[in-house]
């Protein structure tokens, strides 16, 4: 088979994917995926949506909405969504929009969102399906400018267990070309008790003082 049939085959199999992806009236479409979250061996379809297809592109921007539909009698129907999973397509500040990526890892559900201009910053939400909702699992962040400082943050929130680490840096010519790292602080702590779910995951703000260099943690 010749490589324009192919390629002929790829785009058709993308525009009939695309067309299968449920549209909401008044909604685009950001970012869909597909995998098994309740390992019932059957893909679910995960989709991301600009709220106000019409306002997508502009400066105020919109709300985005996260939908997760199941496969029956050949129709994708709505199953799962959260309003607060995501932000809004002109949160990520300088950046502007602020959706990385969202893909599904052995049944997990990972979102990716990042922004900032000359300080940066994102994250990733692993979640994870449990007794019929998906739970936040963990959650790992990075933050900081160049120059200045880098501050990580891996929390599994099953275990508890809280790795940061936080390296102080200094340019050494005009350019900011050359780093040096002059100092760091590592840690690892424990804390329990904490649960999140995908459909209220900014209901409220969660904050997290490390032990030994009080590091301030926002979940």
């Amino acid at each position: 088979m010749s490589h324009k049939i192919l390629f002929l085959l790829y785009l058709f199999s993308i525009a009939v994917y695309s067309q299968d992806v449920p549209l909401p009236e008044h909604y685009s479409i950001v970012e869909s995926v597909t995998g098994d979250l309740d390992n019932d061996g059957i893909d679910e379809l995960v989709v991301a949506y600009n709220t106000e297809a019409k306002k997508a592109n502009i400066d105020e921007g919109c709300p985005r909405v996260l939908h997760i539909y199941k496969r029956i009698n050949d129709t994708w129907t709505l199953w799962q969504q959260s309003t607060q999973a995501l932000y809004g397509s002109r949160d990520g500040g300088m950046m502007g929009d602020p959706f990385g990526t969202i893909e599904i890892k052995k049944g997990i559900l990972e979102i990716s969102q990042n922004g900032g201009s000359s300080w940066k910053w994102g994250h990733t939400d692993k979640y994870r399906y449990e007794n019929g909702v998906f739970r936040l699992i963990g959650y790992s962040s990075m933050s900081g400018k160049l120059c200045e400082y880098w501050f990580e943050t891996d929390f599994n929130l099953v275990t508890g267990k809280i790795i940061v680490k936080k390296e102080y840096e200094k340019c050494t010519d005009d350019n900011d070309e050359t780093q040096v790292i002059y100092k760091k602080e590592n840690e690892t702590f424990y804390k329990k008790g904490i649960h999140l779910m995908l459909i209220n995951r900014y209901a409220t703000e969660i904050k997290i003082i490390s032990l030994k260099y009080k590091h301030e943690i926002y979940l």
